[in-house]
């Protein structure tokens, strides 16, 4: 009795991972802009692959009889990289748009951010002139 509960609970992990899967592939695939395809891969696509590992998780121990630290190892590790991954090319997109050196801007990011309190400028673009000279000269 035990072991069909098992199975269905890997049943409904992989199907909802694959659901997830699903959704996060066809986002990257079918959003317009850059910023707004982040979400598939960063967010879906991610939990789709979290219940997939959790399946397996559940799947070994129980049915096998062996226990394995990897798909514990392999979730973390998504779970931690996918949002840093995301941020970076965020920031270099956002970089990108407030230079206007993106060859496809479908965004125009750089119009509309509104202004930040206390009149500083965003962190992206702080200091833009004088970081650009500095790098032309110490090519």
């Amino acid at each position: 009795m035990i072991e069909i509960i098992i199975e269905y609970v890997i049943a409904l992990l992989l199907v909802i991972g694959g659901g997830f899967l699903l959704v996060g592939s066809w986002g990257l695939a079918r959003l317009p802009s850059l910023m707004t395809r982040l979400h598939g891969p960063t967010k879906a696509t991610t939990l789709g692959v979290g219940a997939c590992l959790i399946a397996s998780m559940i799947f070994f121990p129980a049915m096998e009889g062996t226990y394995s630290a990897h798909e514990l190892l392999i979730t973390l590790f998504l779970f931690l990289t996918a949002p840093v991954t995301a941020n970076m090319i965020a920031k270099s997109h956002l970089h990108r748009q407030g230079r206007h050196i993106d060859p496809n801007p479908a965004d125009d990011i750089r119009e509309g951010l509104p202004q930040p309190s206390g009149g500083k400028t965003w962190a992206t673009f702080d200091d833009s002139a004088t970081l650009d000279q500095k790098v032309v000269s110490d090519l």
